[in-house]
């Protein structure tokens, strides 16, 4: 079989397309996409769905209590959902969390409110005493972008896998250096993400999580995740296996 035979091959079999990096505004105050702009764009480029994970830490969030922080951070994923009525796209619930003492950040799959309000909690404290002391059996975290500048990489025993393939055109993420990484550590999961954010640059559905089965839930993501049967689509063209 042909490179090209199989590439299509693949694609037919594992033909519906999720993004699982991407930020609305205001939730993260870095993103220039609203809900409804969000949508439009990935229903555009005909993906079945994608993944809302905006910045969960205490500097972003916005509100004098958490009961209203977690309201705010919440209604940018409600509002996408809405604005998802009438087009054929799924919206699911994501986070990119961190902690103290440095800006890692740390992409969660499998998430709820509930989930949301216990990691809250820990967001003063260290990703290691999260990750001790939480258990999420029916989620996925993962580093995000562990090779870009500024940022650390975590105790390799803490984590589910890594985002490997961050597609920020506004950052080096170092994505070969990331592949190699996550073989070399043995991580069962290796994630892409177009982290998109602004509607100038590009990026968005520059990557795709390509499945077999269409998720319901964002717990169905992770669930896919942690099966290893997926594939990834990078630019609407080259398939990566995992």
């Amino acid at each position: 079989m042909l490179p090209c035979e199989l590439k299509e091959r693949l694609k037919k079999e594992y033909c519906y397309r999720i993004e699982l990096h991407a930020h609305t505004c205001p939730a993260s105050g870095c993103s220039q996409i609203t809900p409804k702009m969000m949508v439009e764009t990935y229903a555009k480029k005909g993906f079945d769905g994608v993944v809302i994970t905006n910045h969960f830490f205490l500097e972003n969030l916005k509100g004098e209590t958490k009961e209203e922080r977690l309201a705010k951070y919440i209604s940018d994923y409600e509002e996408t959902v809405k604005a998802a009525e009438g087009y054929n796209i799924k919206v699911f619930l994501g986070a990119e969390l961190r902690f103290p003492p440095n800006c890692n950040d740390y992409m969660l799959y499998g998430a709820d409110y509930d989930i949301l309000s216990t990691c809250y909690d820990y967001l003063d404290k260290e990703v290691s005493t999260f990750r001790k002391e939480v258990k999420l059996p029916d989620s996925v975290f993962l580093q995000a972008h562990p090779f870009r500048n500024g940022i650390e990489l975590c105790e390799p025993s803490i984590l589910d896998g890594i985002e490997s393939f961050n597609m920020h055109p506004g950052h080096n993420s170092r994505v070969g250096i990331a592949a190699r990484y996550a073989k070399e550590q043995n991580f069962k999961i290796q994630i892409a993400g177009s982290d998109f954010h602004h509607p100038d640059q590009g990026h968005e559905a520059v990557s795709a999580l390509r499945t077999k089965v269409m998720p319901k839930t964002s717990f169905d993501i992770a669930k896919i995740l942690r099966s290893g049967d997926y594939i990834f689509e990078i630019g609407e063209n080259t398939i990566l296996l995992p």
